[in-house]
C-alpha cells in the first residue's frame, strides 16, 4: 500500500531524472538532490521544464511506474507508461457499458450521488463552524443539494443526471466563497472559471483538479480500466473521461477543502501569484510547492472507508473506488457503491 501512496513531483527547472541500478535519481545543475528506490515510487509527476534519459524512462515502464509531464502551471502534456495492464474482457466489458446509455446512466448516478453528498457535507460542517459569516446561506444549500441528491433517484437519462449535476455544481459554487473567512481581498471568488483561470482561488483549484486527475488515472489503469472512456463524460480525444467521473467523489472533500486550508491559514498567500496582461492567474512556484505538500501530507491520513469498513490511507482511496468499480463491470457486485465522505 506504501508504493501507491508515493507520487514524486518534480518541479524544479532544469531537472534530470536518471537511473542508478534500481534508483531513480534527481539531478539538478550537476548535483545530485535526490536517490529513491523506485519500488517506493507510485508514479512521477513533471511540470516544466524536466528532462529524463531515455533509459530512466524505459526503467520507469519495465517497473509499471507512470511518468506525466505538465507545463510550469499545469496543463497537460503526455504520460509515458507501460503497455496497458489487466484483464482485456474487463476492458471489452468497461466499452459495452460505455457504449449503453442506460447501463452509463446507472454509474453516473451513483458517481453523482457522491460528488453532491460530499459537497453537502463540505458546506454542512463549514455551516457550523463559529468562523462563518453567513450559516443561513450554507445551510439553505445544504438543504437544496438534499434535494438535488433525491433527484437523481427519479431520473434516468444521462443528459437529465448532468443537469442535475450542473446545477447543483452552480449552488455549490455560489457559496463557495463564504468558506473562505481570511485573506479576502486576495482571494475573493466569484464563480468557476478555467482555462484560464481569472483570480487566485481558481487557478489553486485548477491545478488541484489536476492532481486529482493524475491520482485517479493511475489508479484506474493499475485496475486494468481505460481512463479514457468514461461514462458521466462522453469520449473526446485527448480527455481521461473515466477518470473525470470518478474524481467527482473527491473535488469538494479533498481538492478544495485542501485549497481553503492554504488560504485560510495563509500558508499560501497573494503574492505568491501573477497575473498577465490578459488577465489569466498563475501560480507561482512557491504557492505549487506548497500545494504539493499539503497534498501528499493529506494523502497520508486515514478514514474509514463506508463500503469497506475499514481505516485506510486517503492515498489508496482513489485505488479502493477503481477496483469497487472493476468489480461492478465485471458483475462481481449489484451496483458501484461511490466513496461518501463522513
Amino acid at each position: 500500500m506504501k508504493k501507491l501512496l508515493n507520487t514524486l513531483y518534480i518541479t524544479t527547472q532544469g531537472a534530470w531524472l536518471s537511473r542508478e541500478g534500481e534508483t531513480a535519481v534527481v539531478t539538478v545543475d550537476h548535483e545530485v538532490r535526490q536517490k529513491l528506490p523506485i519500488h517506493n515510487i507510485g508514479s512521477i509527476v513533471c511540470f516544466g521544464q524536466i528532462n529524463a534519459t531515455p533509459a530512466f524512462l524505459g526503467f520507469c515502464a519495465e517497473r509499471g511506474v507512470a511518468v506525466s509531464f505538465f507545463t510550469e502551471y499545469g496543463k497537460y502534456l503526455m504520460r509515458m507508461e507501460a503497455p496497458v495492464r489487466g484483464n482485456v474482457l474487463l476492458r471489452r466489458q468497461q466499452y459495452r457499458l460505455a457504449d449503453n446509455e442506460q447501463e452509463s446512466a446507472k454509474i453516473a448516478r451513483s458517481v453523482l450521488i457522491g460528488k453532491i453528498y460530499n459537497s453537502r457535507i463540505v458546506l454542512q460542517r463549514a455551516a457550523r463552524e463559529e468562523s462563518t459569516l453567513y450559516p443561513d446561506q450554507l445551510q439553505k444549500t445544504v438543504d437544496s443539494l438534499a434535494l438535488s441528491i433525491k433527484d437523481l433517484g427519479k431520473t434516468a437519462s444521462l443528459d437529465a443526471l448532468r443537469g442535475i449535476e450542473g446545477d447543483a455544481a452552480r449552488q455549490y459554487f455560489d457559496v463557495f466563497d463564504h468558506l473562505i473567512v481570511s485573506q479576502k481581498e486576495d482571494f475573493a471568488f466569484t464563480d468557476r472559471n478555467r482555462r484560464p483561470p481569472m483570480d487566485n482561488v481558481n487557478a489553486m483549484l485548477s491545478y488541484a483538479y489536476t492532481l486529482l486527475a493524475h491520482d485517479v488515472a493511475s489508479a484506474l489503469e493499475g485496475v486494468g480500466l481505460d481512463p479514457a472512456v468514461g461514462f458521466l463524460h462522453r469520449d473526446r480525444p485527448g480527455r481521461p473521461s473515466l477518470a473525470l467521473d470518478l474524481m467527482e467523489e473527491f473535488r469538494s472533500w479533498f481538492a478544495d477543502r485542501i485549497v481553503l486550508t492554504l488560504i485560510n491559514r495563509k500558508e499560501i498567500l497573494g503574492k505568491h501569484f501573477t497575473k498577465s496582461e490578459s488577465g489569466a492567474v498563475d501560480m507561482g512556484e512557491e504557492a505549487r510547492k506548497s500545494l504539493l505538500l499539503a497534498w501528499q501530507k493529506r494523502k497520508q491520513d486515514e478514514l474509514t472507508h463506508p463500503f469497506l469498513e475499514e481505516k485506510v490511507p486517503i492515498g489508496i482511496l482513489p485505488h479502493i473506488q477503481a477496483q469497487l468499480l472493476a468489480r461492478y463491470i465485471r458483475g462481481d457486485i449489484d451496483a458501484y457503491p461511490p466513496f461518501v465522505w463522513r
